[in-house]
């Protein structure tokens, strides 16, 4: 699970320090620690990067300014869209060449991005197009959280198909494993929810933080007091299936992950997401539907919502979309049995919208 070591760290950002470290970092570097909550207030409030729009800065500071704290991270290689604008995906180059991806969704009550909190992924899901290039690296806190103000700024300034707008939602269900980049996760989650301009002021519930199920980081989120809303990634209600989808679940069984996830609901209040990925003739028969209702009415009632999710097919796979009728089947005994469930509305089929599909096209 851990990341390769003695590969060199991307450029410190404005985005990895808390607003008093920023103000530090600027004395440090012979400037007016005030000058930190300035730009501060240019890249968190305003979304701007560009200097010349900073006029509030002495202009020969400007540009010490924004190599101090602006750093470039990503680079654009390639953006994609899909659903008549309202999809956008872009895949990005790190400062070592690593290459991660963004999904910006537009719908007609929110805004939300897809963002990568690892470049690969040590998981090794066999039905995820991430899953087949392993890990390269874990991402820093500043490259996860300049995905958002990328994709924020694209909303304000209406570079969406709708018009100018807010980035309402986060879900960190991009390339890599969250809770495998544990520290660097919650440092992106505290940027997010901080308020301007110490971060960017996104409502905790409106962050969503994926995991395949590692169970000890599962209750440590549980423990920081962040309501973000978890999403666990089951895709087996059994363990002799799970371990073949979900390699992890040969450390952490199907029972201690819904445990975990029972945990995080007791601690926060949240109700959880169980993410269900749904594959044909794999993991949709109607008996697993019965056996997913058991597992999860065993730890009480109203605790969880399951999101069956239509499979993003990667080329060559074996593992391929469910039958609709499979999947409605699969809704109705969920349903019979209790269980809030729903089918998530699939968007960029047609650009690869799983993430890994465009970096290992470019790859």
């Amino acid at each position: 699970m851990d990341a390769p070591r003695g590969r060199a760290k991307p450029p410190r950002h404005l985005a990895d320090l808390t607003l008093a470290e920023r103000q530090d970092a600027a004395k440090a570097a012979g400037l007016q620690g005030f000058r930190a909550k300035q730009i501060s207030v240019h890249y968190f409030e305003r979304l701007v990067h560009d200097p010349e729009q900073m006029t509030d800065l002495p202009s020969a500071q400007r540009a010490e300014l924004v190599s101090t704290f602006l750093p470039d991270l990503m680079t654009s290689l390639r953006t994609q869209s899909a659903d008549a604008g309202t999809t956008v995906k872009t895949l990005w180059k790190l400062f070592d060449g690593s290459l991660v991806e963004s999904v910006l969704m537009r719908y007609s009550d929110r805004a939300t991005i897809c963002i990568s909190s690892q470049a690969g992924c040590g998981m090794a899901c066999p039905f995820c197009a991430t899953g087949q290039g392993g890990l390269q690296r874990n991402m820093s806190t500043a490259e996860i959280v300049h995905q958002v103000v990328v994709g924020a700024r694209a909303m304000a300034n209406g570079d969406v198909a709708g018009g100018p707008g807010r980035l309402s939602n986060v879900v960190f269900m991009g390339m890599g494993e969250p809770l495998a980049n544990y520290r660097a996760v919650m440092g992106a989650v505290r940027r997010l929810t901080d308020p301007a301009p110490e971060g960017l002021g996104l409502s905790a519930r409106h962050v969503t933080v994926s995991t395949v199920g590692l169970v000890p980081r599962i209750k440590q989120l549980a423990d920081e007091g962040i309501p973000v809303t978890l999403a666990l990634s089951l895709h087996a209600p059994d363990d002799e299936l799970r371990n073949e989808l979900v390699p992890i679940n040969n450390r952490f069984s199907v029972a201690e992950t819904v445990d975990a996830a029972r945990y995080y609901f007791d601690q926060t209040g949240r109700r959880v997401s169980i993410e269900y990925a749904m594959m044909r003739d794999i993991n949709d028969q109607a008996h697993r539907a019965d056996l997913l209702a058991e597992v999860l009415n065993e730890r009480g009632r109203g605790w969880v919502h399951v999101n069956l999710i239509p499979l993003n097919e990667v080329r060559g796979s074996k593992y391929t979309r469910s039958r609709d009728e499979d999947m409605d089947e699969f809704v109705r005994r969920l349903e019979a049995g209790g269980i809030s469930t729903t089918i998530r509305d699939t968007r960029g089929d047609e650009i690869d919208a799983a993430c890994g599909q465009l970096a290992a096209v470019e790859g």
